[in-house]
């Protein structure tokens, strides 16, 4: 796939924040969990849950002026891409942030990518080998790949990979995960944006 067709087919198959949030809002709203495997019951729950964070952190979240600053200096188009899920923890921890950063542009379009409705596209941004979420991809508007990031800021990265050699197991993890999340309220989140926009303002 080439440079041209990429960018076609994300404008194609992607979707604004707003129709992401507003979906994963009526599925919550219409499921019917009795006609549910355990697997499906379990991923509703997560949407749930997910949904009370994104509210939270749009509701609460104020950019800082170092990010407003480095955003106001993208002067050409730059579109940026999420390949996600509704049930995925790390993109609600991180996704309303990047969406109310990117309301400081116009310059900046955000275009929301499903992961298994795109799975030749996530295959092209494999973290270790694997189709781990979200992931956010800037280009320029020439379709040139600007910035890759994912799946989580790179501080929690680290206490991922500390919190694994301790021996803990996944649900210990990301219970930990989560709580750190909510008391770090998007500082390291910004921390890495602000190094992805230092790098790519054109």
């Amino acid at each position: 796939m080439n440079k041209k067709e990429l960018i076609d087919k994300i404008r194609k198959n992607g979707i604004s924040f707003e129709q992401f949030n507003k979906q994963a809002d009526a599925y919550v709203l219409n499921a019917d969990d009795s006609l549910m495997d355990n697997e499906e019951k379990r991923l509703l729950n997560f949407t749930k849950l997910n949904q009370r964070r994104t509210y939270r952190i749009l509701k609460t979240y104020k950019v800082s002026e170092k990010i407003k600053e480095a955003v106001s200096k993208v002067n050409e188009p730059q579109l940026w891409i999420v390949l996600t899920e509704d049930w995925c923890g790390d993109s609600a921890q991180n996704l309303p942030y990047l969406y109310k950063i990117s309301q400081l542009n116009d310059n900046i379009e955000l275009i929301i990518l499903y992961r298994e409705d795109n799975i030749d596209i996530m295959d092209m941004y494999l973290t270790n080998g694997g189709r781990a979420i979200p992931v956010i991809v800037g280009f320029d508007n020439d379709g040139n790949e600007l910035f890759k990031w994912g799946p989580r800021p790179e501080e929690a990265k680290k206490l991922v990979a500390h919190w694994k050699a301790e021996g803990d197991s996944k649900e210990q993890f990301l219970e930990k995960l989560h709580l750190w999340y909510g008391r770090n309220k998007g500082k390291a989140f910004e921390k890495d944006i602000l190094r992805l926009l230092n790098h790519s303002v054109i």
